[in-house]
């Protein structure tokens, strides 16, 4: 003897319920689909330039905070520093070596600030984002890898030559023979379409120029 099992009940009986569309786009919003937050330049972390100021201003400090704990220990001062207060003392703040003196203190006062002020990291290209938690970089120099190879499939070009920059890239080309205004207009619609796949955050223009080979003898 065998059973059947009863069928399911319908959840709908009636059939009031709406029914997705087929072909209808997902309503749920995704985090793939927003364009993402905000992108900005790399920041460096200059070890080398922090690490020589903090050596120097460390290494100045200690020595006058020793000096001063001998003047108050009934000790003579250093000689280098009784040199270099009488010196002050006797030239006049428009001599030369006040002067250069000066300018060199500020000149460093500006790169120090400069340093604070702007991300560095010149060399990284910075991608675009589609999740909060996840950044990106694109080293110039494989981007000019990349698009140089790209352009060396366009048929006609013998060499080429790809400068990548922040906001242009600069190519230049060299075409053996086909015309050079067709050369070009291939050249530009393969790189345009490489930058695009390239998935910077701000792609950069593009400026081509295509010549011919020199002239053996």
């Amino acid at each position: 003897m065998t059973t059947t099992p009863a069928p399911a009940p319908d959840p709908d009986p009636d059939g009031t319920a709406p029914r997705p569309e087929e072909g209808a786009p997902d309503s749920v919003p995704v985090l793939a689909d927003d364009q993402g937050p905000p992108v900005r330049r790399f920041w460096a972390v200059r070890r080398i330039p922090a690490a020589v100021l903090a050596a120097v201003v460390l290494g100045g400090a200690g020595l006058l905070l020793y000096d001063v704990a001998a003047v108050r220990a009934d000790r003579s001062a250093m000689a280098w520093r009784r040199e270099f207060t009488d010196v002050l003392a006797s030239k006049p703040l428009d001599s030369a070596g006040v002067v250069i003196g000066a300018v060199l203190a500020v000149l460093l006062g500006v790169w120090l600030l400069i340093l604070a002020a702007t991300p560095g990291l010149r060399a990284v290209l910075p991608m675009s984002r589609r999740h909060a938690d996840v950044r990106a970089g694109l080293d110039r120099e494989a981007a000019a890898l990349v698009l140089r190879d790209r352009a060396m499939e366009v048929s006609g070009v013998q060499s080429v030559q790809v400068r990548v920059g922040r906001s242009k890239v600069g190519v230049r080309a060299v075409s053996h023979f086909r015309a050079l205004d067709e050369v070009r207009t291939d050249v530009e619609n393969v790189l345009a379409t490489g930058v695009d796949e390239l998935g910077l955050a701000h792609p950069p223009a593009l400026t081509v120029r295509v010549t011919r080979p020199p002239r053996k003898g």
